[in-house]
């Protein structure tokens, strides 16, 4: 039985998006209950740089629909420092912050490493070793987004599986040496396409999109799928979500 596949953006507030993808003359403060209603998704960026108190998830939690999920993108400090395994307070720092009060609609959580993160297998046993499965009673997934080549290996394959976590497939043209690794891991996908174009009305060509429909469709059959259009022509991110959900159907 095929699983969800939820398709969106990186964060929702970008001015060029205002009269693009958001109606001309809507107030800043409705941008999210708009872009939760024309997405089934969105990936929180602004938590790779800095936290966020309680009432502002509760807020993002009561703005949505049901059904919509929210992806987190991890705290920086946990991912950019030398010994992944010393990052506990940061860990905790990061955890703490609220991001449960979304409950149902708290989807995985990104853990993004620099491109001069190599893989270290005793290190990054350490870092997964701090993953937590569950918060306040709620399950936690984590995804891995690796840019390092170093990362290609059935070793680090075999790490994330043993402790749960999806490896991210991400895809960007402007950086080729990045790996785009397609491995199951996890009982669910997590997928960052960076890629659009703005001479394309959608960011992608219809054939290029119904590609990603069919990997999409492909990966739903092992779990969840999580797919966002991230960078690229930023403006054209929505549109591309949004032709994504209608090719699924």
């Amino acid at each position: 039985m095929p699983h969800s596949i939820y398709a969106g953006i990186g964060g929702w507030t970008y001015e060029p998006w205002r009269g693009v993808f958001y109606p001309e003359g809507l107030t800043q403060k409705r941008e999210l209950e708009f872009a939760s209603r024309a997405l089934t998704s969105i990936e929180i960026n602004g938590t790779y740089y800095s936290t966020f108190k309680p009432d502002s998830w509760m807020k993002w939690r009561d703005e949505t629909p049901d059904g919509f999920v929210f992806s987190v993108k991890a705290s920086r400090y946990c991912t950019n420092r030398k010994v992944l395994s010393d990052g506990k307070e940061s860990f905790d720092r990061f955890l703490d912050q609220g991001l449960t009060a979304l409950g149902p609609k708290l989807g995985p959580i990104n853990w993004q490493f620099m491109a001069t993160k190599r893989f270290d297998p005793v290190d990054f046993e350490g870092f997964l070793k701090l993953l937590p499965k569950e918060k306040d009673g709620l399950r936690l997934r984590h995804a891995l987004e690796v840019r390092s080549p170093t990362f290609e290996t059935p070793e680090f394959y075999d790490l994330a599986t043993k402790y749960g976590a999806a490896i991210v497939y991400a895809v960007d043209d402007e950086a080729p040496e990045w790996p785009r690794i397609d491995q199951q891991t996890a009982d669910f996908r997590y997928a960052r396409l960076m890629s659009s174009r703005e001479e394309e009305p959608t960011g992608m060509t219809s054939a290029e999109l119904d590609a990603v429909a069919d990997q999409s469709r492909a990966w739903a059959r092992g779990g969840d799928v999580f797919a966002y259009f991230i960078a690229g022509a930023k403006v054209r991110n929505p549109a591309a979500a949004q032709a994504l959900i209608k090719k699924l159907g």
